[in-house]
C-alpha cells in the first residue's frame, strides 16, 4: 500500500481528512484573489475548456468557473491549515510551521466544512462537462466523509498500532528540502514548534480516553518502540541530526556552524523533551487506560461507525455481513488454486504442513538485508521493462528501493510505497522491511514489489500527480478501494508479464492474493462479529503462508485501523469485472493499454465512477471508425511520455 506522500496509515489521513476540505473561503473578496494566484494553469485551463462547450455568459461556464473557484480556494486553505500537506505536495512556503490542532481548530474546520459543502450544493452540476461532474463528486464526497469522522469522533485516535503523528513528524528531515540558509531555518523552527504540536495531540489522546474512544489495548504492546528510538543521548545519533551532517554548497561555511549550534538546541530542548513527555504519556496513562475490547463495534456508536467505514474504505453501499461472504467465497476459490500449485510442486503432506514448510526453510529467506533488497530491485527492473507492452502512458518521475525507517520496522508490514512531489528532489520510494528476516519470505516479493513500486502504486500515484488537466485536489486525492485495488490487480497483472515462473513465487502470489481475501473475513469478524484476536490470527495462518510474525502485526493494523484492509479485494474484483466487460464487448478490438489508461488517466476515483468511466470508454471504442484506431478519450490532459 503506498504512503502516498504519507506513511499510507497515519499521513494519508491527513490527505483525506484534514487537508483536502479543511477550509474554505467566501467566494468574493481576498478569497477570490487568493484563489487566483494559486489556481494552477491547467485549472484555468479546464475552465476555459469546459465552457468553451457553453454560450459566452451561460449558466453551465458560470458553474464551472464557481466550481474551480471553489476547488483552488480550499486547495490554497488546506495547505495553510496543515503545513505538513503542503510539504509533502512539493509547497514549501509553510514549511517553518506545524498543524494547530486545538479542540477549537478542529471545530472551526469542520464548521469551516459544512459552509464549503452549502456552497458546493449550490452549484448547478447539470451544465458541468464529465470531468467536472467527477471532480463534484469526489469533493462531496471528501466533505460529507469529514463531517461523519467528525461526528464518529475518530480524531481522537491520531495514532495508529504502527505508529502516528510523533512517527510522520520524524519524516521530515527525510521530505523537507535543505537547498539553502532559509530551509534550515524552517527546519528548526519546525523543531522549536514540536513541544506544542505534541501536547495537543497528547490533548486529544486524553480526551479519548475520557470518551472511551480509545485504540484496544493489546495492539500497543511494544508502540513505546516508536518513541524510545528517538530518545538518543546524543542529538547526532538520532534521525532529526541527518540534515545537519553535511552542507550543500549553496549554503556558506560561515552559516553552518550556527545552523549546527541552533540545531543542536532545537532537539535538545525541544524535540527529547517533548518524546519523553510522549513516552511518559502513554506508559502511565494511555496504554493502562486504553480499551480492552478489539472491534470498532465497540466503540461509543460503534456499529454505526464500522458501517460508515465499510462504505468509506470500499466506496459502495455494502453491509459488514454481505463483505464477510463475499471473502469466504474468495477464501474457497483461491484455496483449490493452492492446492493445485502444491501438487505441481510434488508436496505430498497436508496443507497445513506445506504452510508450515514455507514459514521454516531457510531456501525461501534472505540471509541479510543487502540480499533482501537486491532480491526487490531485480524484480522491480524487470517489470520496468515490460511496462510498454501493458501502458501506452508512463510516468515521468521515477522511483526508488530502500529499508524501512528503523524506527518503523517492528511493526511494520513487508513493504510500502512512499511517494514524493513530482517537481521535489525526491523520487517516489519502495520500502522493503529488513527487520526480522526470516519473517520476510522471499516467494512473495515479486507479488509485494509489483504491488508497491511498478506497475502497483508508483506508477498509480506518480500519473495522478501528473494529470496537470485535473484540478489540484484530485491530483492528491487517494481513494483506498481505487489504489489498493489497483495494487492487488498488479500482482495479477505479473501474470500476464511473465513472472511467477517459479511454482513457490506463484503460491506467494496466491498467498497475497488470499491473504487479501481473507481480510474481508477478518476485518468484518472483528469489528461486526465480536471476533477475538487470536481468531483473526489462526484464520490467517491457517489460509495464508504469511510469517507468523507479519500474521501478528498485521492482524494488530486491522484492529487498529477498521474497515481499510477491505479496499483491497473490493477494489481488485471490481477492477477484474470492469476488464472482463471491456474484453467481452470489444473483443479483437481490445487494447489492454487502453483498458489501463481509462483505470489511470483521471486519478483515484470511486468504484461507481469508475465503472462509469469503463462503461464511457465501452461505448467510444464499440463505435464505428473510419480509419486507423483512435485511442479513447480522455478526460484530462496528462503531463506524461507516451510509449
Amino acid at each position: 500500500m503506498p504512503a502516498v506522500l504519507l506513511d499510507q496509515d497515519g499521513r494519508r489521513r491527513a490527505l483525506a481528512l484534514l487537508g483536502l476540505f479543511a477550509a474554505v473561503l467566501s467566494a468574493s473578496g481576498a478569497g477570490a484573489a487568493s484563489a487566483q494566484r494559486t489556481s494552477s494553469p491547467m485549472s484555468a485551463a479546464r475552465v476555459a475548456g469546459a465552457a468553451s462547450a457553453a454560450p459566452a455568459g451561460s449558466a453551465a461556464e458560470e458553474a464551472a468557473r464557481e466550481l474551480h473557484a471553489l476547488f483552488d480556494e480550499t486547495w490554497e486553505l488546506a495547505l495553510r491549515e496543515d503545513p505538513l500537506l503542503a510539504t509533502s505536495v512539493g509547497d514549501n512556503r509553510y514549511d517553518d510551521r506545524l498543524p494547530s490542532m486545538t479542540a477549537a481548530d478542529l471545530a472551526r474546520r469542520v464548521e469551516l466544512a459544512r459552509r464549503a459543502l452549502a456552497r458546493l450544493h449550490a452549484i448547478d452540476r447539470s451544465g458541468l462537462d464529465a470531468t467536472d461532474r467527477i471532480s463534484y463528486q469526489l469533493f462531496e464526497r471528501q466533505l460529507a466523509d469529514q463531517l461523519s469522522e467528525d461526528q464518529f469522533k475518530s480524531y481522537l485516535m491520531p495514532i495508529s498500532a504502527e505508529g502516528g503523528f510523533h512517527s510522520d513528524f520524524a519524516r521530515l528531515p527525510a521530505e523537507m528540502p535543505f537547498a539553502a540558509v532559509k530551509d534550515y531555518e524552517n527546519y528548526i523552527a519546525r523543531l522549536r514548534a514540536f513541544p506544542a504540536y505534541m501536547q495537543q495531540q497528547t490533548a486529544l489522546l486524553r480526551q479519548g480516553l475520557s470518551a472511551a474512544m480509545t485504540l484496544p489495548k493489546v495492539v500497543l504492546a511494544g508502540f513505546d518502540f516508536t518513541i524510545t528510538t528517538h530518545l538518543v543521548s546524543d542529538p547526532a545519533r538520532g534521525v532529526f541530526w541527518k540534515p545537519f551532517e553535511k552542507f550543500p554548497a549553496t549554503v556558506a561555511a560561515s552559516e553552518q556552524e550556527r545552523l549546527r549550534a541552533a540545531g543542536r538546541a532545537a532537539i535538545v530542548e525541544s524535540v527529547l523533551p517533548a518524546y519523553r513527555a510522549l513516552l511518559d504519556f502513554m506508559s502511565h496513562d494511555y496504554v493502562p487506560g486504553a480499551r480492552q475490547t478489539v472491534g470498532a463495534s465497540a466503540l461509543p456508536n460503534g456499529r454505526d461507525y464500522y458501517a460508515y467505514l465499510v462504505r468509506h474504505f470500499t466506496t459502495l453501499d455494502i453491509t459488514p455481513e454481505e463483505i464477510h461472504q463475499v471473502g469466504l467465497r474468495e477464501v474457497e476459490r483461491i484455496r483449490a488454486e493452492m492446492a493445485a500449485v502444491i501438487k505441481q510442486v510434488g508436496f505430498a503432506k497436508s496443507f497445513a504442513e506445506f504452510l508450515e514448510f514455507l514459514r521454516t526453510d531457510p531456501r525461501f529467506y534472505a540471509k541479510t538485508p543487502d540480499e533482501l533488497l537486491k532480491a526487490a530491485a531485480y524484480i522491480a527492473k524487470r517489470m520496468d521493462g515490460k511496462l510498454p507492452a501493458l501502458f501506452k502512458t508512463l510516468p515521468r518521475q521515477p522511483y526508488g528501493i530502500a529499508p524501512v525507517p528503523e524506527d518503523l520496522a517492528p511493526k511494520y508490514t513487508g513493504g510500502r510505497y512512499n511517494g514524493a512531489p513530482i517537481d521535489s528532489r525526491r523520487a517516489g520510494t519502495y520500502w522493503v522491511n529488513t527487520y526480522a528476516l526470516n519473517s520476510r519470505p522471499l516467494y512473495t516479493l515479486e507479488a509485494l514489489t509489483l504491488h508497491e513500486a511498478v506497475p502497483g502504486h508508483h506508477l498509480q500515484g506518480a500519473l495522478a500527480q501528473e494529470a496537470t488537466g485535473l484540478p489540484i485536489f484530485r491530483r492528491y486525492t487517494y481513494v483506498d478501494a481505487y489504489g489498493e485495488g489497483w495494487g492487488l490487480y498488479s500482482e495479477w497483472l505479473g501474470l500476464e508479464a511473465g513472472f511467477y515462473t517459479d511454482p513457490y513465487s506463484n503460491f506467494g502470489r496466491l498467498t497475497y492474493e488470499m491473504w487479501r481475501a481473507c481480510r474481508l473475513v477478518v476485518d468484518t469478524g472483528l469489528h461486526a462479529q465480536g471476533w477475538t484476536r487470536q481468531q483473526a490470527m489462526d484464520f490467517l495462518a491457517a489460509n495464508t503462508a504469511l510469517s507468523r510474525h507479519e500474521i501478528e502485526t498485521e492482524t494488530d493494523r486491522y484492529i487498529g485501523w477498521p474497515g481499510q484492509a477491505l479496499a483491497y479485494k473490493m477494489g481488485e474484483i471490481k477492477i477484474k469485472q470492469l476488464r472482463r466487460q471491456a474484453e467481452e464487448a470489444l473483443g479483437e478490438r481490445f487494447d489492454v493499454r487502453d483498458f489501463h489508461d481509462v483505470i489511470l488517466r483521471g486519478g483515484a476515483v470511486t468504484l461507481p465512477i469508475l465503472e462509469e468511466l469503463v462503461r464511457d470508454y465501452i461505448r467510444a471504442a464499440s463505435a464505428p471508425r473510419a480509419g486507423s484506431s483512435a485511442s479513447p478519450p480522455a478526460p484530462a490532459e496528462v503531463s506524461r511520455r507516451k510509449r
